[in-house]
């Protein structure tokens, strides 16, 4: 399980049945440094330079929401035996957190 910022939606003419339901975010995965140099406070974590991906989201979580997201093969797992055609999806909202102050040398 990865941490990433939701950037956008992804609009479907037609889905497939099986992801009714929910929404397709677009999310940016950040690295620890990113979410040091942010303020979570703010929920500003800047702009990380990882390609952002697309997750199933069910949620609900807004624009710029901090997610906790799956990918690969445990992605498809929380879904069976009734696969959902996806690679990736939101497993929970952030609201809050907390990092530890990085000792300096």
């Amino acid at each position: 399980m990865r941490l990433g910022q939701t950037i956008g939606t992804v609009t479907l003419v037609e889905p497939h049945p099986t992801v009714r339901g929910g929404v397709f975010r677009v999310l940016i995965p950040l690295s620890a440094a990113d979410l040091a140099a942010g303020d979570p406070a703010a929920g500003d974590f800047g702009r990380s330079a990882a390609e952002p991906l697309i997750a199933w989201d069910d949620l609900g979580a807004g624009d710029d929401q901090l997610v906790a997201f799956s990918e690969g093969g445990e992605a498809a797992q929380p879904f069976r035996p009734h696969d959902k055609p996806i690679d990736a999806f939101v497993a929970a909202i952030i609201d809050r957190l907390d990092l530890p102050a990085r000792k300096t040398r």
